[in-house]
């Protein structure tokens, strides 16, 4: 799938851009001016808890509570983290760490004997997300710039690979999960919290950079995610479209196209089983 235009550096500008701005204070989030989830507004997490921050209450207060301030400027479309079970000592990657809010919140779970770490393509997100790990002293969470389709991480280091509202933003989502693949661990775990078509997206809106980047245009339909998990090698791949409220001014913009949140969950195989 191309991007808008037919160039794969035209979706890299605009994104940039658009991120950069929004790590240093400017600009409107990823539904439009004045928006800041990314056309949210499911229930909290499949658990079904509730609370503040981006998508429908997708963080609790005690979850926000122990981030650092600044960490959460509420761009995801879900809390990937609840989609997985985390244990002491595991490696996490976030794909499109952005200010870090779910690197903050996973280095938690894992400890001081676990490792987090965040990637990033927008140098600005990466120097803020590095401010506030060093000033609140989180020294199991580090974060690399480099694109989610060539990450800058060794094969099989890591046991849980986690996104939030990125993938969607990539031209060749194939190869985020080859390279999500590639540096699991077998058994590893993918959980991926992210905007599902419910229906095909015309060429017209494809090509629209501003749709695109605003986490829209880019989705993809259940089948086509399944196919590409599948083509890279994951295994007891579960994907579920969430719906949304389309009378919520941030969702008018998905719901014209037919995109709605979504939570995906797959298994690199040859480990043992959770």
């Amino acid at each position: 799938m191309s991007g808008p235009g037919g160039g794969e550096e035209v979706i890299r500008r605009s994104v940039r851009e658009r991120y950069g701005g929004l790590a240093r204070g400017r600009g409107s989030g990823c539904c439009g001016e004045g928006e800041t989830s990314c056309g949210c507004s499911s229930p909290g997490s499949s658990q079904g808890e509730t609370g503040a921050g981006g998508c429908g209450g997708a963080y609790t207060e005690s979850e926000l509570a122990g981030l650092p301030e600044g960490s959460n400027i509420g761009l995801g479309c879900g809390n990937p983290s609840r989609l997985v079970s985390l244990a002491p000592g595991e490696v996490v990657l976030d794909l499109g760490s952005g200010a870090g809010v779910d690197s903050f919140l996973v280095a938690g779970r894992v400890g001081p004997t676990g490792h987090v770490i965040g990637v990033d393509m927008t140098p600005e997100m990466i120097s803020r997300a590095r401010e506030l790990a060093q000033s609140s002293g989180r020294t199991n969470v580090e974060f690399r710039l480099g694109e989610i389709e060539h990450l800058p991480v060794e094969d099989a280091s890591v046991d849980v690979v986690l996104s939030n509202c990125v993938i969607n933003l990539i031209p060749d989502k194939g190869q985020v999960y080859r390279e999500a693949f590639r540096v699991l661990r077998p058994g590893g775990r993918l959980a991926v919290a992210d905007v599902l078509a419910t229906r095909p997206i015309s060429e017209e809106m494809r090509n629209d950079p501003e749709r695109w980047a605003s986490c829209s245009s880019g989705a993809l339909t259940v089948e086509e995610v399944t196919d590409r998990l599948l083509s890279a090698g994951f295994e007891s791949i579960e994907i579920s479209a969430l719906g949304g409220d389309s009378s919520v001014e941030s969702l008018r913009a998905q719901d014209e196209i037919g995109v709605v949140p979504g939570e995906v969950r797959a298994t690199k195989p040859g480990g043992p089983r959770r």
